[in-house]
């Protein structure tokens, strides 16, 4: 667990950079580790992974067959960990308020993103043939993969490690390093039906596809030399909840209300709603 433990300390430094100094507690975060359910298949892209906003937890799965006991590949299955825990630190810290509608409780604001009350968000789903998102939820889960793997990169550098193979497509992923031909391949692989480490690759794949390259395209766009600072931007500005530092900053390079005419979904405004120049919901 060496690994973990300092990739730890590196993302507590670079954490507290952006603002965040309280952490995912570790009594917040589950791992399972082993299943009784024959084939199955754990790491960050198992489908019932993820952080559940409203209990504020982390429900995490070891990286691997989960019907051996120990892990087959106990560096990389210790990468991944490291790579959802420092994820999801991001998603626990983000900024976020809540409603009560009637006997439901909404989430009307997270990070950067607002949902009104009726459900509706505040961007629109990407559109096919748009290699850059205009989806401020996918900013936001881009920016924080981006964070995670650039963490854990520095990590399996730091510690020599690698992974051929199969596990080298998982590799490159916990570290950031997946190529467009990777991608490729992973949307060629063919599919075993009921093999739940074919149904991991492929839903790597789309992940990649569909969060981090479109992530990666939106800062190539509109940070242009600028994208690591704007990168660093989105994720202060998500965790203090304060935007007006990233609407300025857009704003001096492409003009008033920037933000709202690059996210904000036609339709999501109504008269019950009051906002400011930049087109961001104030009331509901």
């Amino acid at each position: 667990m060496t690994p973990f433990h300092n990739g730890h300390a590196i993302l507590r430094d670079r954490y507290a950079e952006l603002g965040l100094r309280r952490l995912l507690p570790p009594e917040r975060v589950l791992v399972a580790v082993h299943s009784t359910r024959p084939g199955a298949f754990g790491g960050f892209h198992h489908p019932n992974q993820g952080y559940r906003h409203l209990q504020m937890r982390a429900v995490l799965t070891m990286y691997g067959h989960m019907n051996e006991g120990l892990p087959q590949a106990p560096a990389l299955a210790v990468l991944d960990l490291l790579r959802a825990y420092a994820h999801d630190c991001l998603h626990y810290g983000s900024y976020r308020s809540y409603q009560l509608q009637g006997n439901k409780v909404v989430r009307t604001r997270y990070g950067l993103n607002f949902r009104r009350h009726d459900g509706r968000s505040y961007s629109a789903p990407d559109r096919g043939g748009f290699p850059a998102t205009r989806n401020i939820g996918i900013v936001m889960e881009g920016a924080c993969d981006r964070e995670a793997r650039s963490i854990t990169r520095r990590t399996a550098d730091e510690h020599g490690i690698t992974a051929a193979g199969v596990d080298g497509f998982a590799f490159r992923d916990v570290t950031g390093r997946l190529s467009p031909a990777d991608a490729v391949d992973l949307a060629d692989a063919p599919q075993v039906p009921g093999t739940e480490s074919a149904a991991y690759l492929a839903s790597l794949g789309t992940y990649e596809t569909n969060v981090n390259a479109r992530y990666r395209a939106f800062l190539a766009e509109i940070g242009q030399v600028e994208a690591e600072d704007l990168h660093s931007l989105i994720l202060s500005s998500a965790i203090s909840g304060d935007m007006t530092l990233l609407c300025a900053w857009l704003e001096r390079r492409y003009g008033p209300g920037t933000f709202a005419a690059m996210f904000m979904a036609p339709g999501y405004l109504s008269l019950s709603g009051s906002v400011d120049h930049n087109g961001l919901m104030l009331a509901s």
